[in-house]
């Protein structure tokens, strides 16, 4: 599936932009308010350390494309990191202005003004480079992988990505909240990114399936693990197999690019357990799609919700509401689910540093449902790299050296989701380059060139 191919008739089309783009004059303005600092923090709080004062200085210079090249070279995913990066805890919460009481840059906003023409009208800044005849495997095509095939085609060495899915992207194409980035958007920026040249895509191929890592050791010179996470966790209690019963990412992804997907018109209240930022985006999804009345039970309070507060904070000013300190202990219904019931739960003793909880008997209570979303995380995949040698794993998540993404094994390499366990995009990008690089040095022998590469792309560009 590419964006040529996606269905139209998607359920995420029904959700505006967040955002939608800046206007030239926009842009222009709050360009000029940036101070451009030297040592600007926002730098040190961007994963992969776009130069953010050089990139919005060309704004304000009118050097669109300029501004788009100084963010691709640090991240070839920038267009969709620009939309769905938590930009308020990570670029613009270090900004300057928060010092003297103002609003921080709209860096995120700015980032998408630059990057979108380039990536609607196909500008290309980057050329593959002269072949090594080396090859390298890369096992999942979300942005982890993508980011590292682009750099190693930069160096010269051929890549294939072997996606078990029809198509490419991971949870940027199938799992990120409509409301912050649409599929074809995700998929127009992977046909510009494979527009170098030399990026083969493997669809419907498993690994351990399809194709064995003993082949891919066998036909490649290095291996990268870019899988990302596997299904939803589940709850362990009864009644999850009724029908109106999903997991978050299933249902996020049929919203996304099943062609015609509808929710049930019967669906009035929905009940969506957990207590991340996925499980915050099936909420303000659920009430953009109508649904009167959208729950988030968690088993702790508030304050204790891993998801970002400013996004809750938007949940509830769009009508969703929490149920604290709960946890499910059966979905009620015949064929269909009917009601959630709950238990209570409270903290085990007095002492703030202890946070277990014990459960209150007796107190059981129902929350009538047409719709139970579970959103208590995904499983890891790390279990399907267990025997290859020297490959270590930590809770079902890959181990490697963070400074090369190397694993134990010296022809594997990792990043993404299935070494972090799930964090954002733009951390998988920066994962995926820095293993590119390892993979450069090891294939070309040359680790001090692979150093002296990455010195002159961080170093800032002149202003043009």
């Amino acid at each position: 599936m590419t964006k040529s191919n996606l269905p139209e008739n998607r359920l995420e089309n029904r959700f505006p932009e967040k955002e939608p783009l800046l206007t030239k004059r926009e842009a222009t303005v709050e360009a000029n308010r940036c101070l451009y600092c030297v040592d600007a923090p926002c730098i040190d709080s961007c994963p992969t350390s776009i130069d953010i004062p050089e990139f919005i200085r060309r704004i304000a210079t009118e050097n669109r494309e300029g501004s788009a090249k100084t963010i691709l070279e640090s991240n070839i995913l920038g267009y969709s990191c620009a939309q769905v990066c938590p930009t308020e805890v990570l670029c613009e919460s270090t900004c300057v202005f928060n010092e003297m009481d103002e609003e921080p840059i709209r860096i995120g906003e700015l980032q998408r003004y630059a990057t979108e023409p380039a990536i609607e009208n196909d500008v290309q800044f980057f050329e593959a480079g002269e072949p090594t005849g080396k090859r390298v495997a890369l096992i999942g095509a979300g942005p982890a992988s993508l980011s590292c095939a682009h750099r190693l085609r930069r160096y010269g060495h051929e890549t294939t990505i072997f996606e078990a899915k029809s198509y490419p992207g991971g949870l940027n194409t199938d799992g990120v909240a409509p409301y912050k980035l649409h599929a074809h958007q995700s998929l127009k920026e992977i046909d510009y990114v494979r527009q170098i040249g030399g990026i083969d895509i493997e669809y419907n191929t498993a690994v351990g399936k399809d194709v064995t890592l003993e082949e891919l050791e066998e036909d490649f010179d290095a291996i990268f693990i870019g899988a990302g996470l596997g299904p939803d966790n589940w709850l362990d209690i009864p009644g999850t197999d009724l029908d109106g019963v999903w997991g978050a990412v299933d249902l996020i992804a049929k919203m996304k690019v099943e062609e015609g997907y509808e929710l049930p018109d019967d669906v009035h209240t929905a009940c969506v357990v957990g207590g991340g930022n996925t499980a915050i985006d099936v909420v303000r999804e659920l009430r953009g799609l109508g649904v009167d009345d959208v729950m988030l039970v968690y088993r702790r309070d508030e304050a204790s919700m891993s998801g970002y507060e400013h996004e809750w904070e938007g949940a509830k000013k769009e009508g969703a509401r929490g149920v604290w300190f709960s946890q499910p202990v059966e979905i009620v219904g015949d064929d269909h689910a009917r009601a959630l019931r709950c238990r209570k739960m409270r903290p085990a003793s007095d002492d703030p540093d202890d946070r277990s909880l014990e459960l209150v008997d007796g107190s059981d209570f129902d929350i009538d449902c047409d719709l139970v979303v579970v959103a208590i995380g995904q499983s890891k995949l790390g279990d399907l790299f267990a025997d290859v040698d020297g490959v270590e794993l930590d809770w079902g998540k890959i181990v490697i050296d963070a400074e090369t993404g190397r694993t134990g094994n010296t022809k594997y390499f990792a990043g993404g989701d299935c070494v972090s366990g799930g964090k954002e995009v733009v951390d998988a990008v920066e994962e995926g380059k820095v293993a590119a690089r390892s993979i450069h040095a090891l294939l070309t022998d040359d680790a001090e060139a692979s150093a002296d590469e990455e010195s002159t792309e961080t170093a800032p560009s002149p202003v043009t």
